[in-house]
C-alpha cells in the first residue's frame, strides 16, 4: 500500500526486494536533487524481524545512489524525525510497517524538516520510483555508512530538558509502571526513560526480538494482559506503545483502558494550563478531524483556539506550523509537542502524562474525571471491490440536513451533541467511521448505522 503514511505491504509477497530497492533508490534520488554531492540519509528501524533485512537492502541501496547513510538500529520513528530535524540531514527513513501485524513491513519517507513527505513531496517520490531513473554512483562515489546507537540518548535528554518536565517532582512520586512495548522499538528507549525519572518498571514484551506476543495495535482488545498485570501489581498506571513508538496509549491503577482520545484531551490540558499560566497569549491546538470534541472544550476553558486537519501526522504537523501551535496531536494516542519535535512522540507524551499526575497528586482514573466526558466508537466498511468514492458517496444520503458537513477528509457530519467521520484509510482497503457522543450506546449505534448504510444504498453489496 502506497500512501502519505509511506509504503507498507507484506514481507515475501507485495514487499520484495525488488520493492525496497525500488524506492529506496528513489528515495535517494529525491534527496540528491536539491545537493547532488553525497547527501546523508538517518535511517532506523522498528525492531520487527524483518526489519533487518529491509533495512539493509534500503541502507545497500541508498548507499549505491551516492547517498551517505546515518544508520540508528532499532529506535523509535520519532527518533529518527528528531536525527533528520537536528542534524541537518538530507531526509530520513523508519523501516516500519507502525500497528500492523508482524508479516507487513514498510518504510516511513522523512522530509529534512523531521516530518514525513507531504502529498507534493510524495507525488514527486513515486514519480520518481515508477519511472526507474534512479542513477546509481560509480564505486569512488558511493556513500559512506555511519552507526550511531547515541540518538535514543539524545531523544530522552530532549524530553527530560523540557520546561514542562521537573524529574525531581516526577521521581518524588516514585511511580509503579506496567509497559507492554509489543516486543518492538520501545523496549529500549521507554525503560530507560522511566528509570530516570525514578519509576518502578515491570516490563512486558520489552526483549526487542520483533515477535509480536499479540496484535501490535495498542487497543484495548490487545491489551488485556498489561491490564490484568497492571491491577495485580496494583501498579500506578500501565503504558503501551506501538512498534515504532509513535502512539502512546494508557491503562488506568484499576486496570481499565484510560481511552486513546484521551491521551491527547490530558497533554492539551496539561501544556495549555502551563501556557496560561506563563501569560501565552493566543494559544493555539491542531488536531485531526476523527480527534475527541473534548479537545475544543478544554481549549474553550483556556481561552485557545482549536484548528482540525485531514487525518496524517504530516497534516496536523503542518498545521502546526502554519499557526504556530503549542499543542497538538491525534485522537490515536499521537502527541506532538514542537518543543521538541513536529511528529507524534510516545517518548514525549510519557514525560508529559508522568508530570501531570505528578502534579495532581491523585490518580490516573481520577485525573480523566476532571476532562469533558465523551464516548467514542470506532468501525469500518470493508471495500471489496467497491471505491472509497463509491461509499462515501452513497453515505452523504444518509444524514437528515441537520448536521454540519465537512468533506476536507471524507466525510464529517457535526451535530449538536455527537459527529460522525467517515474515511478512506491511508493503510488499510477499507473506510474507517469514527462516531462520538455524550453516551457509548448512542456511538455505537452511529457506527452501525453507518456501517450498513451502504448495503441498504447500493445496488450490490459490499
Amino acid at each position: 500500500m502506497i500512501s502519505i503514511s509511506g509504503i507498507r505491504g507484506v514481507v515475501g509477497e507485495s514487499l520484495t526486494p525488488d520493492v525496497a530497492v525500488k524506492y529506496a533508490a528513489a528515495f535517494g534520488e529525491y534527496c540528491k536533487r536539491p545537493n547532488s554531492r553525497n547527501p546523508e540519509v538517518i535511517l532506523g528501524r522498528d525492531g520487527r524481524a524483518t526489519g533487518k533485512i529491509i533495512a539493509n537492502i534500503v541502507s545497500s541501496t541508498l548507499l549505491s545512489t551516492g547517498v551517505n547513510v546515518h544508520a540508528l538500529g532499532i529506535c523509535p520513528t520519532p527518533t529518527v524525525q528528531l536525527a533528520v530535524e537536528k542534524t541537518g540531514a538530507a531526509g530520513g527513513i523508519s523501516v516500519t510497517a507502525s500497528h500492523n501485524p508482524m508479516q507487513w513491513n514498510g518504510m516511513k519517507f522523512i522530509a529534512p524538516t523531521g516530518m514525513f513527505l507531504d502529498a507534493d513531496q510524495n507525488k514527486e517520490l513515486w514519480s520518481l520510483a515508477d519511472s526507474g531513473k534512479a542513477a546509481y554512483s560509480a564505486w569512488k562515489s558511493i556513500g559512506t555508512h555511519t552507526a550511531d546507537d547515541s540518538w535514543i540518548g539524545k531523544h530522552i535528554d530532549a524530553v527530560l530538558s523540557l520546561s514542562y518536565v521537573k524529574k525531581a517532582v516526577i521521581r518524588d512520586r516514585k511511580f509503579k509502571v506496567v509497559l507492554d512495548c509489543v516486543n518492538a522499538a520501545g523496549g529500549l528507549i521507554i525503560p530507560t526513560l522511566l528509570w530516570e525519572l525514578g519509576c518502578k518498571v515491570i516490563e512486558l514484551n520489552c526483549d526487542v526480538s520483533g515477535n509480536f506476543c499479540h496484535p501490535p495495535e495498542p487497543i484495548p482488545e490487545n491489551l488485556t494482559e498489561l491490564a490484568t498485570r497492571v491491577k495485580s501489581e496494583r501498579a500506578d498506571l500501565g503504558i503501551a506503545v506501538d512498534p515504532d513508538v509513535d502512539r502512546l496509549v494508557l491503562i488506568t491503577e484499576r486496570g481499565e483502558p484510560f481511552g486513546e482520545e484521551y491521551t491527547i484531551a490530558s497533554v492539551v490540558k496539561f501544556v495549555l494550563a502551563k501556557e496560561e499560566a506563563a501569560s501565552r497569549k493566543s494559544m493555539k491546538v491542531v488536531v485531526n478531524l476523527s480527534t475527541t470534541r473534548a479537545v475544543e472544550d478544554i481549549a474553550a476553558a483556556h481561552k485557545a483556539e482549536v484548528f482540525r486537519t485531514p487525518v496524517g501526522e504530516i497534516n496536523v504537523a503542518k498545521e502546526m506550523k502554519r499557526v504556530g501551535a503549542v499543542i497538538g496531536g491525534e485522537g490515536s494516542g499521537g502527541v506532538i509537542l514542537p518543543a521538541v519535535h513536529l511528529g507524534r512522540d510516545a517518548i514525549v507524551g510519557i514525560g508529559l502524562i508522568l508530570q501531570m499526575l505528578a502534579e495532581s497528586g491523585g490518580t490516573l482514573s481520577a485525573f480523566k474525571a476532571t476532562l469533558p466526558q465523551y464516548s467514542i466508537a470506532k468501525g469500518k466498511i470493508e471495500l471489496g471491490k467497491k471505491s472509497a468514492d463509491e461509499v462515501l458517496k452513497a453515505l452523504q444520503g444518509l444524514h437528515d440536513g441537520s448536521g454540519k458537513i465537512n468533506r476536507d477528509d471524507g466525510l464529517r457530519i457535526d451535530f449538536t451533541d455527537h459527529w460522525v467521520h467517515l474515511r478512506k484509510s491511508n493503510t488499510e482497503p477499507i473506510v474507517r467511521i469514527i462516531a462520538e457522543a455524550k453516551t457509548a450506546p448512542k456511538a455505537t449505534d452511529l457506527i452501525e448505522r453507518f456501517r450498513q448504510a451502504p448495503i441498504r444504498k447500493m445496488n450490490d453489496p459490499l
